[in-house]
């Protein structure tokens, strides 16, 4: 008689599977703040060990209904490594793997496609400082200007560049981007980056005169966030498990 067939749990690593779970929330996460575009967008986060290997949602999954199970394991190159029955997307992959073989500290990155985000990317002075979430996301942000849907190799040595060492990304045209060095990071980062934009979008449809943060508060923020970090594994460790404890109410099962 075969033996019965192993869960993806119990072919990984702890550590492995708990990566999918937070991967798997935060792919839940971003549905419940609505920041989701169908199927046409991606997070991923780099599994801990020498090799480059990858999680990534299954191709065609609603991001409400992705669990840790069903994230897709590839290589550098976006091939499955562990069997699946759900399709990948290679060419969804270019910009993350570009990230990820420049960035080693870097764990996940998360792009979005927003009204408000992609709004923000399409003016071309960007983010502006007019509000405090504006104000943390200018502490680490860089731009990359749009060349098309992002199928080819040769972008993702100018994507590297642009980024640099910063946590928060416009993609103009495009979206938004950011990377942590766990998932509670990048999409704390990414809450605060697509409120700076939503707000920006609002208070321009206003018509008023926008005031700008000085660059003297501007200066203040980044020693405050400096101070507030010392002695804090990471920025998102406070509010991740409350989150978690949310999406357990609202839409449970992340973690089958």
């Amino acid at each position: 008689m075969n033996a019965p067939q192993k869960t993806i749990r119990e072919q990984v690593s702890a550590e492995e599977w708990q990566l999918r779970v937070d991967l798997a929330a935060c792919y839940r996460a971003v549905a419940l703040y609505g920041w989701d575009d169908l199927v046409f967008t991606h997070i991923s986060a780099r599994i801990p060990g020498p090799e480059h290997h990858f999680l990534i949602n299954p191709y065609g999954m609603m991001f409400e209904e992705i669990t840790a199970s069903s994230l897709v394991k590839v290589d550098m190159e976006c091939r499955p490594l562990i069997d699946t029955p759900y399709p990948v997307n290679p060419a969804g992959f270019v910009i993350h793997s570009a990230i990820h073989a420049a960035r080693e500290d870097v764990v996940c990155v998360l792009h979005t496609h927003t009204p408000a985000g992609v709004a923000v990317a399409a003016q071309k002075q960007g983010l502006l400082p007019i509000s405090q979430q504006a104000s943390i996301a200018l502490m680490s942000l860089s731009y990359h200007d749009y060349e098309g849907i992002a199928v080819r190799d040769d972008e993702k040595a100018r994507l590297q560049a642009d980024l640099g060492g910063s946590m928060n990304f416009i993609l103009r045209n495009h979206g938004l981007l950011t990377v942590g060095s766990t998932v509670a990071d990048a999409f704390l980062a990414m809450f605060n980056l697509e409120r700076a934009c939503q707000i920006q979008v609002m208070a321009q449809s206003g018509g008023a005169g926008l005031v700008n943060v000085t660059p003297e508060v501007m200066g203040a923020v980044g020693q405050a966030l400096t101070v507030q970090r010392v002695g804090q594994a990471t920025p998102g460790g406070l509010a991740w498990p409350a989150l978690l404890r949310k999406l357990d109410r609202v839409n449970p099962g992340y973690d089958a």
